[in-house]
């Protein structure tokens, strides 16, 4: 599978993924028309899907005119709030274990549900490579817009168990300021303050942080590490449960 990444809106990324055994491609979200129609071009794919994570605007503002354009199919989560009239256009709603097919390459679905009510994650398992929308951030994870932390943590832990090799494709480039609040919580992190200044010397730079790995989020993300000491005196819960050092800790970086 081929991936192309690029920029939409102030902070999104799209990413096109394209079978070339049958020229099959889909773009994992739809935040903006014209830069997926440029990257399209540039490449000389002819779309075929669209694989969306969430409801949100800036994930599904595109499906309509695309789908016209092109005939595509459109594939989203079966469980959002509003049901299948959350995701505009959709064809086929999908959860938990569905598998996807992009020509011969396969997805099998992953519900994370947290950030909203039916969000999924596409996990191509031969491809090493998992698409999670806003459900998890290099060095942090999507606000709970609708669900509870037991919700998010439980979806977090879904990401954090696939292999640690695997790269992780999140939608937006939120790392510098994630950053900036991981070392608040675990400054004694060697690994976290060696991430944090690549981070800032990459962003200086105008360069992605997209995609990460399930390994680095593992060893940096504080979201990915209510277990850690560290954390845990931070927030003040050092006997506390999992869930409680996550939604603390979530709550901590809504007010950063």
């Amino acid at each position: 599978m081929e991936v192309h990444q690029f920029p939409c809106l102030s902070d999104n990324y799209a990413f096109l993924l394209h079978d070339p055994s049958t020229g099959c491609t889909a773009v994992v979200d739809t935040p903006e028309v014209a830069p997926i129609e440029a990257a399209l071009r540039e490449k000389g794919w002819k779309l075929t899907h669209i694989l969306n994570t969430h409801w949100h605007g800036d994930h599904t503002g595109g499906n309509v005119e695309l789908k016209r354009e092109h005939a595509c199919e459109i594939v989203g989560p079966a469980r959002e709030r509003k049901g299948a009239d959350a995701i505009p256009g959709m064809d086929r709603a999908v959860s938990e274990d569905d598998v996807v097919k992009i020509g011969n390459i396969e997805a099998r679905v992953i519900d994370v549900p947290g950030h909203t009510l039916g969000h999924v994650a596409y996990y191509f398992p031969a491809e090493r490579k998992v698409f999670v929308g806003d459900a998890l951030f290099a060095l942090g994870c999507g606000r709970m817009f609708e669900g509870k932390a037991t919700q998010m943590w439980n979806s977090v832990s879904k990401l954090m168990a696939l292999p640690r090799e695997t790269e992780v494709y999140c939608a937006h480039e939120y790392t510098l300021a994630n950053a900036k609040f991981a070392m608040s919580v675990e400054p004694g992190n060697d690994a976290l303050s060696a991430r944090a200044k690549e981070v800032e010397e990459k962003r200086a730079r105008g360069e992605w942080t997209v995609p990460t790995t399930i390994g680095l989020e593992l060893e940096t993300n504080p979201f990915c590490r209510p277990h850690s000491d560290e954390i845990r005196r931070n927030v003040g819960l050092v006997d506390a449960d999992d869930v409680a050092v996550f939604k603390e800790t979530r709550k901590r970086k809504d007010n950063f």
